[in-house]
């Protein structure tokens, strides 16, 4: 008991030192938990949750130093329940509703189950269309409803339905976003986003449009890679459970999973990650893969950096004590 005890004591002590250490020089904390550090390989590991930017990188990154392959990492979430536009564009959904006579009397309900991310000042606003007339607005609350209007035609001659999201903005005190799930015909009819739509970032002239054939952000990644004209074939999407806890390890389990099934051939992986996040997935790896791996390690700028001194530092000490559960409790699992 008393050597307990004084396991502890020094366990709590020694934290306590780390966080006083780091709360003097934040800044170097940061860059510990940075970790860059590339190695040669032929497979690129790029983490599903990354935004736009570091996708565009990654690709770069594929591209330039020839890797054999792409694996886009994730777990299945809640999150993509609904459908994120981010920025300002048309998220079309096409419905081919096969509707008896019955069942096509007018004045039908078309509703879209939608929510903003934030409310105030950042509530988001969006346009409804049917067959590319504008039939309504609406500004969305952050509570979870439905938005809707009364249809005088028939279901039948709906050919789409676009949702037109216009008041995209992003400053030091938030990011306005759309979420939407799906679009309900009539109490009876429900059309989910994953496999029935389609999303035209900025104009609605096909040029910048993703199909929404996905059920993770791994296989978002990978739609966005394809998109950007990477072979499919060069592509693995890997998805791990749904799950709340250890997402990191979640992802990683998958992926090695997968290697051992796949029988891909590795002489090396770098791993593309963010910010203060990079150490604890680059350990991550190298403890749960074969320890005849190489693996490395792309930390890119946090694109979502903290303004002010006490949110760096509250994000610093949750990184560091994250990495601390991983490297002394979690893992060897």
């Amino acid at each position: 008991m008393i050597n307990k005890r004084k396991t502890i004591t020094l366990t709590f002590l020694a934290i306590s030192a780390i966080l006083c250490f780091f709360w003097i020089s934040s800044e170097r904390a940061e860059r510990f938990l940075s970790k860059n550090r590339t190695v040669k390989a032929n497979i690129l590991v790029v983490e599903g949750w990354l935004p736009q930017q570091a996708v565009d990188f990654a690709y770069n990154e594929f591209v330039k130093n020839k890797y054999d392959l792409v694996v886009t990492t994730g777990i299945s979430t809640p999150d993509l329940d609904f459908f994120n536009v981010s920025m300002n564009g048309f998220l079309v959904f096409y419905p081919e509703i096969d509707s008896s006579d019955d069942n096509d009397t007018p004045p039908h309900s078309i509703e879209v189950l939608a929510h903003s991310k934030s409310g105030g000042r950042y509530r988001s606003h969006f346009n409804f269309y049917i067959n590319d007339s504008l039939v309504a607005d609406f500004t969305a609350d952050e509570k979870v409803k439905r938005y809707g209007i009364k249809w005088n035609g028939s279901l039948n001659n709906i050919d789409s339905v676009m949702l037109h999201f216009d008041n995209d903005l992003v400053d030091d005190n938030g990011d306005r976003n759309l979420y939407i799930k799906e679009i309900i015909f009539d109490n009876k009819f429900i059309i989910p986003f994953q496999f029935n739509s389609d999303y035209d970032i900025g104009m609605l002239d096909g040029k910048n449009r993703l199909k929404n054939n996905y059920f993770s952000n791994s296989d978002i990644v990978r739609n966005t890679l394809i998109a950007k004209g990477i072979d499919p074939l060069k592509i693995v999407s890997v998805t791990g459970k749904r799950t709340w806890f250890n997402r990191t390890l979640t992802s990683v389990l998958s992926f090695r999973n997968w290697i051992k099934a796949s029988g891909q051939t590795v002489t090396g992986i770098n791993i593309v990650s963010m910010g203060m996040h990079s150490r604890r997935t680059w350990i991550t790896y190298k403890k749960v893969m074969d320890k005849s791996y190489n693996i490395g390690v792309i930390s890119l700028p946090d694109l979502h950096r903290q303004n002010s001194e006490i949110s760096r530092y509250i994000k610093t000490i949750k990184e560091i004590l994250d990495l601390l559960y991983y490297r002394l409790i979690l893992i060897p699992y």
